[in-house]
């Protein structure tokens, strides 16, 4: 049987915590903090966000962020930018096809490394 062990072995993911972790300090950006936080959690407790909720509780034109996964169920009515993990096939082409971005979270630090303007999705 293998022996279990509470450390990540995506080295991207790890990367992007002590990233995370770092630019935090940097810049007293507590919402990376909280990100790095819910990233060193066991990957079956990563967020699975719909298009749908996205539209609910989003505005236009806003950053959103989804600490895993964006799927495409649901309709989308605004152009919102949106950062994850992960994205399915179909949540990008909806929310490219309003002029919205699609981006992972590396590209949002480097963008916003004070992480103001960002809403949190789980």
């Amino acid at each position: 049987m293998a022996k279990r062990t509470n450390q990540k072995t995506n080295p991207r993911l790890t990367h992007l915590i002590a990233t995370l972790k770092d630019t935090a300090r940097e810049n007293d950006a507590k919402v990376w903090r909280a990100i790095a936080q819910n990233l060193e959690s066991p990957s079956r407790n990563y967020a699975e966000v719909n298009i749908g909720k996205i539209n609910r509780y989003a505005q236009d034109g806003e950053t959103i962020l989804v600490p895993g996964k964006v799927l495409g169920s649901g309709v989308l009515n605004q152009k919102v930018s949106v950062a994850a993990l992960t994205f399915s096939e179909s949540a990008v082409s909806k929310i490219t096809g309003l002029d919205g971005s699609c981006m992972t979270i590396e590209e949002l630090i480097q963008a916003n490394p004070k992480g103001s303007g960002v809403r949190i999705l789980r």
